[in-house]
C-alpha cells in the first residue's frame, strides 16, 4: 500500500498542488503532468490505483502535479482566471521541478499525458537548465498538432475545440468542461486559446511572446524519451500526429503503438492507456524496466 500526501507550492496568488506518492522514501523521483481539461487524477487515485501508485510500489518517489487552477490547486479556475500556457511553461513547471530537485537532491524521470507532454517539452526548450536534472521523459498520447482527417476529428477538434469551446468559454469567462461533461477539469479562456493555436497546423511559437520553441528544441540535449500511444486513439493522440511531434522536437525518441496486433492485451485509447486495469500487466512493467535502465 502506498503513502500519499498533498504539498502546496506558492506561486503568486496561487497554491500549486503536488501529490506525493511513495512506498519507501529515497527512491528515484518521478514527476508527472496531466493534459488539458484534466488534472493529476489521470495518474492516481487516493485508494492507491493508477500509474503513480504502481510506480511507487516499484520503489519510485512519485510527484503528480495539478496545474494552476486544476485539481486541488487553488483558487480553482473561474471567470477571473487570466493565466494560460505561458504561465504553465515559464513559471509553474519550473516551480514543480525545482521543488523536487531541492526536496530529493536527485535527478528525476518525467512522465506526461496528452497535452502535458507538449507543455513539458516547451518548458524544457525554454528553460534548458532544467534538463540537466532529468533522467528520462515518457509521454502517453502526446501530440502538438492534430492533422489526421476523419469525421471524429472534424467534430471533436474543428467543430468543438477550435470553434464552439472558445465561444462557450468567452460567454462564461472560462471553459466549464466539468459541467459540460467533456473533461475532468476546466480551462481558462487563455489556455484554451493557446492550445487552439497549436493544435491547428502551425509553427511551434509562443502565442504570447513569439518564443521559437522549434529552434530552441534543436539546442537541447534531450534525455532518453519514449512516446506511447494506443491504436484506438484516433484523434487526440493519433500515431501520425505523435510521430509528427517527435520529429519536430526530438527525432531520437522511441515510439510504441500499443495494440493487440503488437502483442498487447488491448487496443488502448487516449484515456485507458493510463487507467485500464490490465495496463499493470501490459505496458506499465515495460515502462518500469526502461526507467530503471536510465
Amino acid at each position: 500500500m502506498t503513502n500519499q500526501e498533498s504539498i502546496f507550492l506558492p506561486q503568486g496568488e496561487h497554491q500549486l498542488h503536488l501529490r506525493h506518492v511513495w512506498q519507501k522514501k529515497g527512491g528515484i523521483p518521478v514527476f508527472m503532468i496531466h493534459g488539458v481539461i484534466e488534472n493529476g487524477l489521470i495518474f492516481y487515485t487516493k485508494k492507491g490505483k493508477g500509474l503513480a501508485c504502481y510506480l511507487a510500489e516499484q520503489g519510485f518517489d512519485v510527484y503528480v502535479a495539478d496545474l494552476r487552477g486544476r485539481g486541488e490547486s487553488t483558487p480553482p479556475i473561474n471567470k477571473n482566471a487570466d493565466h494560460g500556457q505561458f504561465e504553465t511553461i515559464t513559471q509553474d513547471i519550473p516551480c514543480f521541478i525545482n521543488y523536487i530537485i531541492k526536496e530529493t537532491q536527485q535527478k528525476m524521470h518525467l512522465i506526461a499525458h496528452s497535452w502535458g507532454g507538449v507543455l513539458l517539452a516547451s518548458a524544457l526548450a525554454r528553460s534548458p537548465e532544467l534538463s540537466k536534472n532529468v533522467l528520462s521523459k515518457t509521454c502517453f498520447g502526446t501530440k502538438r498538432m492534430v492533422t489526421v482527417k476523419s469525421l471524429e476529428k472534424l467534430f471533436k477538434i474543428n467543430v468543438f475545440w477550435n470553434n464552439l469551446a472558445p465561444k462557450l468559454a468567452n460567454k462564461k469567462g472560462f471553459l466549464d468542461a466539468k459541467s459540460f461533461g467533456i473533461g475532468s477539469d476546466n480551462e481558462t479562456v487563455n489556455s484554451l486559446a493557446d492550445s487552439v493555436v497549436w493544435t491547428k497546423k502551425s509553427d511551434w511559437h509562443d502565442p504570447r511572446d513569439g518564443f521559437d520553441y522549434f529552434q530552441a528544441a534543436k539546442l537541447i540535449d534531450w534525455p532518453p524519451t519514449w512516446h506511447f500511444t494506443g491504436s484506438k486513439d484516433k484523434v487526440l493522440g493519433h500515431a501520425i500526429d505523435v510521430n509528427a511531434f517527435i520529429k519536430e522536437y526530438n527525432p531520437q525518441a522511441k515510439f510504441t503503438l500499443l495494440s493487440k496486433t503488437s502483442g498487447n492485451i488491448h487496443d488502448y485509447d487516449h484515456i485507458n492507456i493510463l487507467t485500464h486495469p490490465d495496463a499493470l500487466n501490459d505496458h506499465f512493467p515495460l515502462l518500469v524496466k526502461w526507467l530503471k535502465s536510465h
